[in-house]
């Protein structure tokens, strides 16, 4: 079971290139603040294994602007067929470090 779950639009943030990403929600984002020092193993990142429909991925939470971002992977993309501006629904599940 996952430790939180939310719907997000991807949103992409240009640097050297694009990457997608989910945004958490105000609740969620409080939530995974209050444990990020017990969990992150530093600048803040959080390790997660994260569900997005059937495709199963890891990454790290990326904080940013009270709030954490999820890295949407290509491949995840390309096999759930998400696309920018969709709305998913993704489960994520915190690793210990």
């Amino acid at each position: 079971m996952a430790d939180l779950e939310f719907s997000a639009e991807v949103v992409e943030w240009r640097g050297p290139a694009p990457f997608h990403f989910l945004v958490t929600p105000p609740e969620e984002s409080a939530w995974l603040g209050d444990i990020m020092r017990e969990v992150t193993y530093g600048w803040g990142m959080i390790p997660v294994t994260g569900r997005i429909g059937a495709t199963r991925f890891t990454t790290s939470l990326w904080p940013r602007q009270g709030s954490f971002w999820v890295p949407v992977k290509d491949a995840v993309r390309a096999a759930e067929g998400i696309e920018l501006g969709d709305v998913v629904t993704v489960g994520l599940t915190i690793r210990a470090g």
